[in-house]
């Protein structure tokens, strides 16, 4: 009987855990990096949507060329402008959205995207992923309720369409080859779409250096580097484990929105987060 060879190429599991708490980190920093650049400096958010973009796709078109000794990246321009509909809404949805509010919209609308895309594409749930799902879906409805405590509508809208817009760009990155080769592509793709905006809102758009300096390490650390670990670490979980580690997301923005921004968390956001996430930890714990 032969033994099984280890695939050499996949990180030990030590390694994993730190790149999968490296990336998790990454992803809410993005939040907490884009709230604090539009609350306390003076750029706008299509400024914000454009150096993030541009500082992103200078990283990873770097980091793909010591790979793989070439410059050449992949990706295509359907799923660029689904990546550059994400960054346009995220930024623009931050202006009025909290960290930890905005980092729990996104997350929820990137999943129940998904899992509606499955279910239309003939995926069928179990009873417990059922309620998993209608106890999702019932934490963001209270959310969003009418109330002294709910989000600016405006605000709530528009994450929840960069989220469905992540969702697009997820779906259609499935089996593309190298990811981050893909998502190099696809972010010097997505930079026309953004000059374009920011040349739209050129009238009233605004630049300061610390707003600058907030984007630029969002597109090239947050975003940048922070996909490249995440592809890094992927290869060493399984799918569910994947879908699962980050509903940590919102959560490390709550807790950073609260440290560094000096942001509350109403009663209404804690139910809600433990009825968004717990039902969606229920979903994807029934997924093979």
């Amino acid at each position: 009987m032969s033994e099984k060879t280890p695939d050499l190429n996949l990180p030990l599991r030590g390694q994993v855990f730190f790149l999968t708490l490296l990336a998790m980190i990454a992803f809410a920093g993005n939040s907490l990096l884009c709230r604090v650049a539009l609350k306390h400096t003076a750029i706008d958010a299509a400024s914000f949507t454009s150096i993030r973009l541009i500082s992103g796709a200078l990283v990873l078109w770097l980091i793909v060329r010591l790979r793989r000794g070439s410059s050449t990246a992949s990706g295509s321009w359907i799923s660029a402008f689904a990546l550059f509909a994400y960054a346009a809404g995220f930024s623009y949805a931050y202006v009025s959205l909290s960290a930890a509010t905005g980092a729990l919209l996104l997350f929820g609308a990137v999943q129940a995207t998904m899992i509606g895309y499955g279910l239309w594409a003939g995926e069928r749930l179990s009873l417990r992923q059922s309620a998993g799902l209608a106890c999702a879906f019932a934490g963001l409805a209270g959310l969003l309720l009418p109330g002294a405590s709910a989000p600016p509508a405006m605000g709530a809208m528009l994450m929840l369409g960069a989220g469905a817009a992540w969702a697009v760009y997820s779906l259609r990155g499935k089996g593309a080859g190298d990811p981050t080769s893909a998502t190099a592509g696809n972010f010097l793709r997505a930079v026309p779409f953004a000059l374009l905006l920011s040349a739209i809102a050129f009238p009233w758009g605004s630049l300061d250096r610390a707003g600058v300096a907030y984007a630029f390490i969002s597109g090239a650390l947050a975003s940048g580097v922070g996909y490249a670990i995440w592809y890094t670490a992927i290869r060493g979980l399984s799918a569910t484990s994947a879908a699962t580690v980050q509903l940590s997301v919102p959560v490390i923005a709550a807790i950073g929105g609260v440290v560094f921004l000096g942001e509350s968390v109403t009663m209404r956001l804690l139910i809600a987060a433990v009825a968004i996430l717990g039902g969606i930890a229920l979903v994807t714990a029934g997924k093979k």
